[in-house]
């Protein structure tokens, strides 16, 4: 097959419309209707059903597209690696993680990072869905579990818990839980426990609410938690990887936390050369050197 033809095609396939991909290609809709006829006659088949509203892929089509972006993808890979160099590092880096490690502590870190490289384009993904990293929906994940595709190389950078947080001036105002049976005197800020989390964090959560809580509020990522938190609206179920960066936040019933969850840092293994994955992988790996040294700092003070 005609390797014009096929672009042309992904660009129609991916637009549903001849005059946005004409555009995107800088071509006429004339010149793009012509070379898809052309791609359709010699395949001997009906890649688009035609009608007043747009393009839409048949069966054939939709085939034929699911080959054309991977390999998209892939040429999309194999370009970030030419362009790669020994010397610079440039370019677009895809991040994915989910929305409370993403904002609480990856983000507030970034700074580091664009200060050594500061011709890095980092596009950060925040969301629960595991984005599919082999079929390049990202380029690099930082999971709160251990990847299951083989074709993966991951890291393991630390383990998380789940813990009960509040405010100085809310415990002033409202009191200090003694045992889990008090929280029914205060309002419990968290997660749903149907939302998309970690289990751990979703086991706790409903473990804290079989002890008859009376107000609640729930928020759908922990960045929206800890915002009810230091406003003093309640007790929060936070993860433990934000007390560095909060640390006017007061542990609540130290004896209550969740399961420990790993953290995982992944990338396909095609991008094992790429210098921008390397040079972000170290980074994030010599913050969770520096992140666990204050831990242990913190916990070997006497204050503490």
């Amino acid at each position: 097959m005609d390797w014009d033809k096929l672009r042309i095609f992904h660009a129609v396939a991916s637009a549903g419309s001849l005059t946005h991909a004409g555009d995107t290609l800088h071509l006429s809709q004339s010149a793009v209707s012509r070379q898809i006829r052309a791609l359709e006659e010699g395949l001997d088949t009906t890649l688009f059903h035609r009608h007043a509203r747009g393009l839409i892929l048949t069966e054939q089509g939709e085939l034929l597209f699911d080959a054309t972006r991977a390999m998209s993808k892939r040429l999309d890979a194999a370009a970030a690696r030419i362009r790669d160099s020994e010397e610079e590092v440039f370019g677009e880096l895809r991040v994915t993680t989910t929305i409370g490690f993403g904002s609480l502590w990856l983000a507030p870190r970034l700074p580091a990072l664009y200060d050594k490289y500061p011709d890095l384009k980092i596009d950060l993904m925040l969301e629960e869905r595991l984005l599919d990293l082999p079929m390049r929906e990202a380029d690099v994940a930082i999971r709160m579990k251990e990847p299951s595709q083989a074709d993966l190389i991951r890291r393991r950078l630390m383990t998380i818990n789940m813990r009960l947080y509040a405010t100085p001036s809310y415990l002033e105002k409202n009191g200090t839980p003694e045992s889990v049976e008090d929280l029914g005197r205060h309002r419990l800020i968290s997660q749903n426990a149907s939302a998309a989390q970690v289990s751990a964090g979703a086991i706790l959560v409903r473990e804290l609410m079989s002890y008859d809580v009376g107000s609640t509020l729930s928020v759908n990522n922990y960045f929206g938690v800890l915002q009810a938190v230091i406003h003093d609206l309640g007790i929060g179920v936070l993860p433990d990887y934000l007390t560095q960066d909060f640390p006017d936040l007061v542990r609540v019933l130290p004896e209550v936390e969740s399961a420990e969850v790993p953290v995982f840092l992944a990338y396909p293994e095609e991008l094992r050369q790429s210098r921008r994955i390397e040079v972000f992988r170290d980074f994030v790996t010599e913050e969770v050197i520096a992140y666990r040294r204050r831990q242990r700092e913190v916990e070997a003070s006497p204050d503490t």
